[in-house]
């Protein structure tokens, strides 16, 4: 969660902060934190960046009192004869997207710059996952000249004044001496180029994500117009969060312009609030919500939640990142509906509880793990296709209309393993960890409605260490359980031939063990030998039932 402190007086001029009021905006689901004759402390969930901004805010609080229901409309003016960056096939391999926008008669001061500055660490740290995958550029529209280049230069070409220095650096100095430089330089570890923004001046403007230039990339009091950027790896993230700082702008007083983004082969115009439409099935909602509402209180109760709402399809405000789906949306009808008026009731049934056998053996194993020493780790169901090439075994299976890069069900738990012990590579070792989680493979028998089959595994893994080691872990849990197994040898492109086996329980090959290759470690950027052991739980299931 994130926590931001705006004026009091500032929200009191659009609402009258009341004890109603507080409660109302708990209900909300936006804690108020502390309330002074200053100031207002609120927490916001990461699911909502577009409240992390006063303006934000008011925005959703408005419409959520009746106040200003519906999408807000704001007018982006078409982009000005210059307006235009070229976007270079450089940097496909770092960062190949961006988005853009110009804003003019911005009221700045030292109370909205820091306003500003504090949305951008937000947005960084939040929805850009500490700028991997979002990082944000402000540059004062007159110290620019259109259009411009967004390129990718080797370290030793970039070179320019970093932000608060006095002295020229190139790429490679900054990461190694700039105070920011150092605290991000992880983002550009391995790259043989660095990304940068170019002027028609042939002024560097920024090296994103990592740090603007002292010339052209520092805001002040008596800036007017800016140009803003948004670099990273996810297009339609990029565009939303651009949205999201627009509009909060926008709310602040200022004019937005387009900027044309030419790729070469396409051309788009950003930033672009057209509503994204999902349809919404009535009775859907009200299964889920357990109530009986009709078509016009849809659009009542979606309009205070700042959507627009016609015969069944529901227009999606272009600056919220978490509506992935038709219950995301009903999640917000619950909220205006208010979890206050829900009346609970005991289910007609009578039943005796007890715990799933899968449960107690899931316990059981994690118990034994963690008292090996071992970690549990839970990561994401989703893999990126750059992950996929490094790590190919299973069937592919796409997620449609994937709104970030994480766009294929995984297969397996190498991957997410392997990315884990990748981003903490600088931690103390040994590194020992398991996960117990759901995978995914096509359904050949046609036994399930979505055509998915999901099954749980478990993977298990040490470092430094080897395939002796694992073995043992093996024992230790297979005879906990009262299981016999047998190891047949095996090869694996991930695994080291001759130190690679399957696991058969029953007869059955229910999973593989061994070294993991050098060849992966390298790709995965690991720095220490790797053990690892993975196996299905279902035959382990069927035996206690």
């Amino acid at each position: 969660m994130a926590t931001i402190k705006f004026p009091r007086k500032d929200f009191e001029k659009q609402i009258k902060i009341t004890d109603e009021v507080i409660e109302k905006i708990g209900l909300f689901g936006i804690p108020i934190e502390s309330i002074t004759n200053d100031e207002i402390e609120i927490e916001v969930l990461p699911n909502r960046p577009d409240l992390l901004s006063i303006q934000g805010f008011i925005r959703a609080i408005r419409a959520y009192f009746g106040k200003e229901t519906g999408i807000k409309s704001y007018k982006i003016k078409k982009p000005e004869k210059d307006y235009e960056v070229k976007i270079s096939n450089a940097v496909k391999k770092v960062r190949p997207y961006t988005a853009c926008a110009i804003v003019r008669n911005l009221p700045l001061d030292n109370g909205t710059i820091k306003e500003i500055i504090a949305l951008q660490e937000k947005l960084h740290t939040t929805i850009g996952r500490k700028r991997k995958r979002v990082a944000i550029g402000i540059y004062p529209l007159d110290k620019i000249k259109f259009p411009i280049k967004y390129t990718a230069l080797p370290p030793e070409k970039v070179r320019f004044v970093p932000l608060d220095f006095d002295r020229e650096m190139d790429g490679n100095q900054i990461l190694q001496k700039h105070p920011t430089g150092k605290e991000y330089a992880h983002l550009l570890e391995n790259q043989e180029e660095y990304p940068v923004f170019i002027d028609s001046n042939n002024k560097i403007l920024s090296m994103p994500p990592i740090i603007n230039s002292n010339e052209t990339g520092k805001i002040t009091e008596q800036t007017k117009d800016v140009f803003i950027e948004c670099s990273g790896t996810d297009f339609i993230t990029l565009k939303k969060t651009l949205n999201i700082i627009i509009t909060t702008l926008a709310d602040m007083g200022a004019d937005i312009y387009g900027v044309r983004l030419n790729y070469r082969k396409s051309e788009e115009i950003t930033p672009n609030l057209k509503p994204e439409i999902i349809k919404i099935s009535l009775e859907n909602t009200n299964n889920l919500l357990g109530l009986d509402l009709r078509e016009r209180d849809l659009e009542r109760l979606l309009s205070v939640m700042c959507y627009n709402y016609k015969k069944g399809k529901v227009e999606i405000p272009a600056w919220r990142v978490d509506i992935l789906h038709e219950v995301d949306i009903i999640e917000d009808i619950a909220i205006a509906y208010g979890y206050n008026n829900f009346i609970p009731e005991i289910p007609n049934v009578s039943t005796i509880a007890s715990e799933l056998i899968e449960n107690k053996i899931k316990r059981k194993i994690s118990e034994m793990l963690i008292g090996l020493g071992f970690i549990e780790i839970s990561s994401y169901h989703f893999v990126k296709k750059d992950e996929i090439k490094k790590e190919n075994n299973g069937e592919i299976i796409e997620l449609e209309n994937s709104k970030t890069e994480y766009k294929l069900l995984r297969s397996n738990l190498l991957i997410p393993l392997l990315r884990v012990l990748a981003g903490n590579k600088d931690a103390n070792y040994p590194q020992k960890i398991f996960e117990i989680g759901t995978v995914f493979s096509k359904d050949k028998y046609n036994l399930t409605e979505t055509g998915i089959k999901e099954t749980e595994n478990l993977i298990i893994a040490s470092s430094p260490a080897n395939f002796t080691e694992m073995k043992q872990i093996l024992d230790y849990i297979t005879k906990a359980l009262n299981m016999q197994y047998v190891l047949k040898e095996s090869i694996n492109k991930e695994l080291i031939e001759g130190r690679t086996a399957l696991i058969h329980i029953n007869n059955k090959s229910v999973g593989y063990m061994g070294d993991i290759h050098p060849k992966t470690i390298r790709d995965w950027n690991i720095k220490m030998p790797v053990a690892v052991l993975e196996i299905s739980l279902d035959e382990i299931y069927k035996r206690f039932k």
